[in-house]
């Protein structure tokens, strides 16, 4: 796995975790941020072709 490939999916995991955090807390305004985030994420990472489970 090159550099690029692990560091978007630690990326990933990340914002999955934050955006879960955000909403125990009930933070809607957070959601939207971290739900645009992964969204983005998961966007960049099928433009270069990197499988997200």
């Amino acid at each position: 796995m090159d550099a690029f490939t692990a560091g978007i999916l630690q990326r990933i995991r990340t914002t999955e975790s934050d955006l879960h955090r955000a909403r125990e807390s009930g933070d809607d305004f957070l959601v939207d941020v971290e739900q645009s985030e992964l969204e983005d994420l998961h966007r960049l990472a099928a433009e270069h072709g990197v499988q997200v489970a």
